[in-house]
């Protein structure tokens, strides 16, 4: 873990310690610059899946991603909203450790950022560096690769964040603290008036047998495409699953 973001992540939190780490760290890492070429992407997924060579690319890559934005949401944006700290996880900067199941087990970053010195105008500007030089390239590659929409993978990430700043709440965290975090998914457009691909990527729900409000995704991250898995627990197509597809429980998020 990098020293300076040592004591944001305790409790439920804590294995998260390990996830952001030096670029001295000894395990062998590959640059995620790799990913927007071809031959990185088809390596990748060797590693990810070497069982499943005929399997649907896109439901890989989304699966993939799953593990992908989480891990490197959880602690960037908390060290942003609680500590006001920019971390350098652009994907030109940024190496990839990999678990044994070739999912991200850890990124290699150069240092500890910067905090801001002023406060940053608004979410886009916070989270400029994750959002438009870490998921917006990523995910253009991977939908100009095996043609995965983007709105399945903004959802993906969208997802994570939606259940972070919730979680983060929950933990007493002042409001202030969680201001742009709040915004960054309840703006409709960004400030150039694009429209903002994180919006509200999940709804809360009265749903028979259930806890109410039921979180339940907007999209579909569409890991049923996989043979083996079902629907996720909080899949929007829980109530009416496609043809032959089981629900089966996933992650929480």
């Amino acid at each position: 873990m990098i020293p300076e973001l040592a004591a944001l992540f305790t409790g439920d939190f804590a294995h998260y310690r390990e996830v952001l780490v030096a670029a001295t760290d000894p395990r062998p890492a590959f640059p995620a610059r790799e990913l927007v070429h071809p031959e990185g992407l088809t390596w990748l997924l060797r590693r990810y899946a070497p069982d499943r060579p005929d399997a649907d690319l896109r439901a890989l890559v989304s699966q993939w991603s799953r593990s992908y934005f989480l891990r490197l949401t959880v602690p960037t944006l908390t060290a942003n909203l609680l500590l006001d700290r920019e971390l350098p996880v652009a994907l030109d900067t940024l190496e990839i450790v990999l678990d044994p199941e070739g999912l991200p087990a850890a990124f290699k970053i150069p240092d500890a950022g910067v905090r801001w010195r002023t406060p940053p105008d608004g979410p886009f500007q916070r989270f400029r560096v994750l959002l438009d030089d870490n998921f917006a390239p990523f995910i253009e590659a991977m939908n100009r690769q095996v043609k995965v929409s983007r709105t399945v993978l903004w959802s993906n990430a969208a997802n994570y964040i939606e259940w972070l700043v919730s979680a983060m709440a929950g933990r007493s965290v002042p409001e202030r603290r969680l201001a742009d975090g709040r915004a960054l998914i309840a703006a409709e457009q960004r400030p150039d008036g694009r429209r903002n691909p994180l919006h509200e990527p999940v709804r809360y729900v009265a749903r028979e047998g259930m806890p109410s409000p039921f979180r339940q995704r907007r999209q579909c991250c569409i890991r049923y495409l996989l043979p083996g898995l079902g629907l996720c627990e909080n899949c929007p197509h829980i109530d009416d699953p496609p043809r032959g597809v089981t629900r089966a429980l996933a992650e929480n998020a």
